[in-house]
């Protein structure tokens, strides 16, 4: 499977000035384009790569909305709505299928249940042990593992791989939008963006550029204490009768996203966790997996943190995911045809960073590991001057 590329032409400056410039062509910096022409905007994006390459085509493609809390998932809900606006208007992959969250004991439920009855029925739907199995792709006789489970309609999925690149090809055909691939940046003040190609002027810049705001902005990368954190993944075969567009996400995931930790049944399943499978904490596992409209299917993730990351991956910890995945799928194995490290900004201090680095400069990274579900979100609430720069 090849990720979409841009066209091999010649790079030409745009020869007058944009209302925005967009630094980063990832699915937040494209998002933020794409805000902007609905809003009637002319837009430039500058991109040191010739096509998406980094966080935004390297994850699950899925959306994940109601697993948020509070701002996040008020910025995940508006991110929803605007990536149901973009797929229709470039014609990418995004169905509304949400995500299956599996149940294997009355703690895992029980953290499904307290969320049931804090969100409400309509926003996560109790499943029963043969509901789950048949989703799943499970035979009858293969479920006793199974005690429940969840499905979450609001999420959403995308094909990381296109979504992107679609995107990008999108806003390249609009009036008033210049996207310029290939071309590194290595400053930016106000009202100009200056690029290995020459100078690129704006009324207003954004520096979307996620884990490598410290190649441009090192002294407020630190002081976000951003690092990058490396995410062991790959893609494997589906099982034949695993047919789901519904993400598919387990207790780990319970344990990594604030919509569930913040349930009681939450520490003792912590507890349940550490018992059973202490080897999946120890790698910061967040077993869960995505079907692509191939059939394939991406399998993942640990996390590891540094500020650079290293380009090695440990082949017991992606066996570990494999394994535990196809345990989820009731079925002996998966065969796996790709195997990549992921990548995104993480910091200790914040999911968000957002500064004002000049007059009409501000900086803009997603520092928690959900910018595809934030995305749109964001660039709406930066256009009507919802969200708000930190000192």
């Amino acid at each position: 499977m090849s990720i979409a590329t841009a066209p091999p032409v010649p790079v030409e400056l745009p020869g007058g000035r944009s209302d925005l410039v967009v630094v980063g062509a990832g699915i937040v910096g494209l998002a933020h384009a794409f805000e902007a022409v609905r809003r009637g905007l002319s837009v430039t994006v500058v991109e040191r790569d010739r096509r998406p390459v980094g966080a935004s085509v390297r994850n699950f493609g899925h959306c994940c909305v109601t697993a948020q809390r509070g701002e996040l998932l008020d910025l995940a809900a508006a991110s929803r709505t605007g990536w149901v606006d973009a797929a229709a208007r470039a014609g990418f992959w995004a169905p509304e299928a949400g995500a299956l969250v599996v149940a294997r004991s009355a703690t895992e439920l029980a953290v499904l249940e307290e969320l049931r009855d804090e969100r409400g029925a309509d926003a996560v739907r109790l499943r029963t042990r043969d509901e789950i199995g048949d989703a799943l792709g499970r035979p009858a006789d293969a479920r006793d593992d199974l005690v429940g489970g969840a499905h979450l309609p609001a999420d959403l999925r995308v094909n990381p791989r296109e979504a992107a690149p679609r995107l990008a090809a999108w806003l390249a055909r609009q009036p008033g939008v210049d996207i310029l691939w290939g071309t590194n940046v290595v400053g930016v003040e106000s009202g100009t963006v200056h690029t290995s190609r020459g100078p690129v002027h704006g009324d207003q810049v954004l520096v979307c550029v996620g884990h490598d705001l410290d190649r441009l902005h090192p002294v407020e990368a630190e002081a976000h204490g951003i690092e990058r954190c490396r995410l062991s993944m790959a893609r494997v075969e589906a099982p034949p009768a695993f047919r789901t567009d519904a993400a598919v996400l387990t207790a780990t995931s319970m344990l990594r996203y604030d919509g569930f930790t913040a349930m009681p049944s939450a520490v003792p399943l912590r507890a349940e966790v550490t018992a059973h499978s202490r080897e999946l904490l120890d790698v910061v596992a967040n077993v869960m997996f995505t079907r692509l409209p191939d059939g394939t299917v991406l399998v993942g993730d640990s996390h590891a943190y540094d500020a650079t990351e290293i380009p090695f991956q440990d082949e017991g910890t992606t066996e570990l995911l494999l394994r535990e995945a196809a345990r989820v799928l009731g079925v002996p194995r998966v065969r796996v045809t790709e195997r990549w490290q992921g990548v995104y900004a993480s910091s200790g201090r914040g999911p968000l960073l957002v500064r004002d680095v000049a007059p009409g400069v501000r900086a803009l990274s997603v520092t928690s590991g959900i910018g595809m579900t934030l995305s749109f979100g964001l660039a709406a609430a930066t256009f009507e001057g919802a969200l708000r720069a930190t000192a």
